[in-house]
C-alpha cells in the first residue's frame, strides 16, 4: 500500500513516531491548538484534521479517529503499515460502569474487550485478548502520578452500539451488567480494534479515556465539556509521548 492513501492526504515524514488519536476531529485542532508548538495541519482528508507539532521539543502527531472500530481499524491501520507511526494513543471519553469512577476521571486501558465481530478477520482459532503496549502503560500511569491525575487501569469494553435494542429500557445499564460484574470499567467504541491492528503489525498502542458519563450514577458531561474538558487527559497523554522518546 502506497502514500497517499484514500483516507490520508500526507507522507510518512509528516508524523511523528508518536500519533494521539482523539475521536473527534475538533478535539485533535484543540490540542494542536492549545498544547503543540509550530504545529502544522498534515490531513484534512474528509475534515480528518491531523496535525504535527513539538511538545517540550519532541515532535508529535494528533489526527482523529472517527467514531467505532471500523473508523478507527482504518486509520490505525494506515497510519502503522503506511506512514510508519510506532505508537498510537487513544484518548477518548468513555462511560463509566463502575460505582467508585467519577466523572472526568482517566481510564487506561490495560486490555478491550469487545462485542464486535472485527477480530474475525484475523482466523484466529480462538477468542483472542487485545491487550496494550506495558511501554506505553507504563509511561502512561507515571505521567498521570506526576500529575496528580485520579485514574483506574483495567478493562474497557469496546462497543459497536451507541444505542442498542435495550436502550430504553428503565434500567439503562441494564445491558452492561454482565460486563460490569467481571470488572470493565468503562465502555468506549475504538480500542479494541487499535489493540488489535498494533498486534498484528507489531507496534504499540495505548487508550486513555476520560469519564464523560457515569452510567451508574447517571452523571454525564456536556458536548462543549468533552470537547475541551479533557486537559487533563491530553497533558497525561502528551506527557506519555515525551517519555516514549527517552
Amino acid at each position: 500500500m502506497n502514500y497517499p492513501t484514500p483516507h490520508i492526504q500526507a507522507t510518512p515524514a509528516d508524523f511523528g513516531q508518536t500519533v494521539l488519536m482523539p475521536g473527534d476531529p475538533l478535539r485533535s485542532k484543540y490540542i494542536a491548538e492549545h498544547f503543540l508548538q509550530d504545529a502544522v495541519l498534515v490531513n484534512n482528508v474528509r475534515g480528518v484534521q491531523g496535525y504535527t507539532g513539538l511538545y517540550k521539543g519532541v515532535r508529535v502527531s494528533v489526527m482523529a479517529s472517527g467514531m467505532g472500530m471500523p473508523s478507527m481499524g482504518i486509520y490505525s491501520h494506515e497510519l502503522f503499515e503506511v506512514f510508519g507511526v510506532r505508537n498510537i494513543l487513544r484518548i477518548g471519553s468513555a462511560g463509566a460502569i463502575q460505582p467508585e469512577i467519577n466523572l472526568k476521571d482517566l481510564v487506561i486501558a490495560m486490555g478491550a474487550s469487545m462485542d464486535s465481530n472485527y477480530q474475525a478477520q484475523f482466523h484466529l482459532m480462538g477468542t483472542f485478548a487485545p491487550i496494550c503496549s506495558y511501554e506505553m502503560l507504563q509511561a502512561a500511569t507515571k505521567s498521570a502520578d506526576e500529575l496528580g491525575a485520579a485514574y483506574h487501569v483495567g478493562n474497557l469494553l469496546s462497543s459497536d452500539f451507541f444505542y442498542d435494542d435495550d436502550a430504553g429500557v428503565p434500567d439503562a445499564l441494564a445491558p452492561k451488567k454482565n460486563w460490569q460484574k467481571m470488572g470493565v470499567l468503562a465502555i468506549e467504541m475504538e480500542s479494541a480494534a487499535l489493540y488489535l491492528n498494533a498486534a498484528r503489525l507489531h507496534r504499540n498502542a495505548l487508550c486513555i479515556c476520560s469519564v464523560s458519563d457515569q452510567l451508574v450514577r447517571h452523571e454525564y458531561l456536556s458536548a462543549e465539556e468533552r470537547q475541551t474538558g479533557f486537559a487533563q487527559m491530553m497533558q497525561v497523554a502528551l506527557e506519555t509521548a515525551v517519555k516514549l522518546e527517552k
